[in-house]
């Protein structure tokens, strides 16, 4: 379930070959497996062609520098790859019209409404709440026999509290919405109709509870969008009830699972989680380098290009799908020093894993407040934290374009 090392490339005839008559097949590692080796794949290449496992023809773009740019450069263009009549495997069915798969100028609009509830300083703001929710959760633990299961207890009612809290979503809801949102963000072995079936479902709920939110607003996330919806017409009745099941599972699954992989990590690394308990001034540092280090899924959303571009030493021809390998790009050399070494001490560059450009993450800041003080209280309330069950034995949801555990049973020292 961690990352491995990489290994060599081949040579440059080599990868002309791969690239301009054959792609080779990519398949995305599943939980448990090491990461397919890009640099053997790609000849050492930035970017390079590859046939997925649906059978489509891709650009994969793995170097830091050229991902960085790819996700920049507006002419790859999100609006594109989920536009009707090309294939949209798993949740990127869902995408259409929602702010992960429009391009400015709509995307720059529908952004602008909800931005300001994720600001910096708005997020900073919450911090105690979500302290307060994370010692409510370990309270409920530490009161219950071991072992406990920390997806349960712990790492999805974290997250999924804090946003129900900011939407204006009733939380006792989370079991059924939490079901929709497993079906929707499925990857391409997700059936089709599946997926379409958890949209409606949860468009209907959405549906629902903004018409109960029209006749008694509150001070909360959909009242707003609602008021700017009705009073100022600055959505659609698609774009309010889009935009809202977006932020609900956006703002829940990733940092469950992030929490989840991180913890992993580090208990595979016994002398990073000491340097943690030992200074706690480090898990703010130590965040970053989780998420650095942690892969959260496999193919991340793919773009399409508008014209022919030039990028990582290649032209892509206009029309092409390209897909940015994040991971890949947090373990460039180029940039990170010895970068399969996971150190909670370091002082790296800035990593990708919340994208960038106008689709950087709306909830990056939330996330890294969630983490934070996540990792604060699990660290610093549990001591001898570790895992009840042999790592071998953990299973993850099949199917799944997020890696999400199905339990992850803890214990620790009693006082």
């Amino acid at each position: 379930m961690l990352a491995r090392p990489m290994g060599s490339g081949l040579a440059g005839e080599e990868y002309r070959m791969t690239v301009d008559s054959s792609p080779d097949k990519f398949i995305p590692a599943r939980p448990g497996q090491p990461p397919p080796d890009i640099r053997t794949i790609s000849g050492g290449r930035p970017v390079f062609r590859a046939e997925l496992p649906d059978g489509r023809i891709a650009w994969l773009v793995s170097g830091y520098e050229s991902v960085r740019q790819m996700v920049i450069d507006q002419r790859f263009s999100r609006a594109l790859a989920v536009a009707p009549g090309r294939a949209q495997p798993g949740f990127e069915m869902s995408a259409a019209g929602s702010i992960s798969g429009t391009d400015p100028p709509e995307h720059t609009r529908l952004r602008k409404l909800v931005a300001s509830a994720f600001t910096a300083r708005r997020v900073e703001a919450l911090r105690p709440r979500v302290t307060g929710i994370v010692n409510q959760l370990i309270d409920a633990m530490t009161g219950r026999p071991q072992p406990t299961d920390l997806v349960a207890s712990f790492s999805l009612p974290l997250p999924a509290q804090v946003i129900c809290e900011m939407l204006g979503v009733p939380a006792a809801d989370l079991e059924q919405f939490h079901a929709w949102s497993d079906a929707i963000i499925g990857d391409w072995q997700r059936d089709s109709g599946e997926v379409m079936t958890a949209v409606a479902e949860l468009y209907g709920y959405f549906g629902t509870l903004i018409e109960n939110k029209r006749a008694e607003p509150a001070d909360d996330l959909i009242s707003a969008l609602i008021a700017a919806r009705d009073d100022a017409d600055r959505l659609s009745e698609h774009e309010l009830t889009a935009m809202c099941c977006g932020l609900l599972i956006a703002g829940h699954e990733t940092t469950a699972n992030q929490i989840n992989l991180s913890l992993l990590l580090l208990l595979d690394h016994p002398g990073q989680m000491a340097a943690l308990r030992a200074d706690p001034g480090l898990i703010s540092g130590a965040v970053e380098e989780l998420l650095r280090c942690t892969r959260l899924g496999g193919l991340p959303p793919a773009r399409v290009t508008t014209d022919d571009i030039q990028l990582g030493g290649v032209v892509i021809p206009a029309g092409e799908l390209v897909i940015p390998l994040y991971s890949t790009a947090n373990r460039d050399p180029s940039v990170f020093t010895a970068p399969d070494r996971f150190d909670v001490t370091r002082e790296a560059a800035s990593h990708l894993a919340f994208g960038a450009g106008v689709h950087h993450c709306l909830g990056a800041q939330l996330a890294r407040v969630e983490l934070q003080e996540a990792f604060r209280g699990l660290i610093g309330r549990l001591p001898g934290l570790r895992l009840a069950v042999p790592a071998s034995d953990l299973e993850f949801k099949p199917g799944m374009a997020i890696y999400s555990l199905r339990e992850l049973p803890v214990r620790w020292d009693e006082p």
